[in-house]
């Protein structure tokens, strides 16, 4: 029997895609071709993914925290595009607070044979497996649940971690090893430390003897200068997705928040200490299968808000972690990563 052309669709941001990452290699080891559906933010994380053969782009109006307006001609054209990719199966991945109805419509109506997808709502005709996700299962193992069940498994050796392609080295970026990375922003303000908080934060690092090195996007360059100050290299801007992997790749740890640049150091193997707001729940997003240190009050009264903006005042839920915390993780996760170097 000849292997499917599969599609595995997630329409959601670099973070999310990334997660998707041990799904697709599934899919991809029991596929003759693998194409990724995303969302424009995740992109470039979908060019990292191993075993991607083609990527696909949608901005769809039903995802994102801007989503694009219904248009009968982009959703045609997208139908149309679906229709000549002539995929025989697909896997539908979402969180777990989101319906993969609209898109399975959609693949349908593009003539895919074959769709599976978790979801609680009746689907009616629309999905050929229905599938259920276990209780507080992380986004990256339900993924990987779903493509487990629909009859993709893992190639021998994978031992289901997030990965990416061997990224490019940084060296001349950011210096010599070794260093810490300090990445500040966040998407959602209310999944990382106020500016104040992550200056503090650097200079205090610093003081114990760290080399810090300072990242993010091209948004971010007002907010990385402030939080470097001259305690810190300063990257931000600096950076393409892969070339902020090459960086994590060479860091002892990574303090970031609940984002995407979070689950871009678990995917190239740093030891995270996460900044991780409870507006979402950690048990699903928090880095995975990587040593990693969760920072924040997890029973602050935000908690399971899915709030984007902190909703109580001072966000002390990660405002108020102090730099002792901070440093004793650094210092815990740090004698991981000199295990993971003597094992390189």
């Amino acid at each position: 029997m000849s292997r499917p052309r599969t599609l595995v669709v997630r329409l959601d941001s670099a973070g999310d895609v990334l997660l998707a990452g041990p799904a697709v290699r599934a899919v991809a080891a029991g596929s003759s071709h693998t194409a990724l559906l995303c969302g424009p933010l995740g992109v470039h994380a979908a060019q990292l993914l191993p075993g991607v053969d083609e990527v696909l782009v949608h901005d769809a109006p039903w995802v994102g925290l801007e989503p694009a307006p219904v248009s009968y001609e982009v959703t045609r054209e997208l139908v149309e595009r679906l229709r000549a990719g002539r995929y025989d199966r697909a896997l539908i991945l979402v969180s777990h607070h989101q319906s993969p109805l609209p898109i399975a419509l959609l693949l349908k109506l593009a003539g895919v044979g074959w769709t599976a997808a978790d979801c609680e709502d009746y689907p009616g005709a629309l999905l050929d497996l229905r599938h259920h996700r276990r209780p507080r299962r992380h986004e990256a193992r339900a993924a990987l649940d779903l493509a487990l069940d629909s009859g993709f498994a893992l190639p021998p050796g994978d031992d289901g971690s997030l990965r990416v392609s061997a990224p490019p080295g940084t060296a001349h970026l950011t210096g010599p090893e070794p260093y810490v990375v300090l990445h500040p922003g966040a998407a959602v303000p209310a999944r990382a430390w106020s500016a104040e908080r992550a200056a503090e934060a650097a200079a205090a690092l610093s003081a114990a003897g760290h080399r810090v090195v300072v990242t993010g996007g091209r948004a971010e360059k007002d907010l990385t200068a402030q939080v470097a100050a001259d305690h810190a290299l300063d990257l931000g801007g600096m950076t393409s997705l892969p070339q902020l992997a090459g960086v994590l790749a060479g860091a002892r740890v990574a303090v970031v928040g609940n984002t995407g640049p979070g689950h871009l150091a678990a995917a190239v193997g740093t030891p995270v200490a996460c900044l991780f707001a409870p507006v979402v729940p950690a048990d699903r997003w928090r880095p995975y299968n990587v040593p990693h240190v969760l920072l924040g009050d997890q029973r602050a009264p935000c908690a399971g808000s899915r709030a984007r903006k902190c909703p109580v005042a001072g966000h002390p839920c990660l405002d108020g972690v102090g730099n002792a915390e901070v440093l004793a993780a650094v210092a815990a996760l740090g004698a991981t990563d000199k295990e993971r170097g003597a094992r390189r």
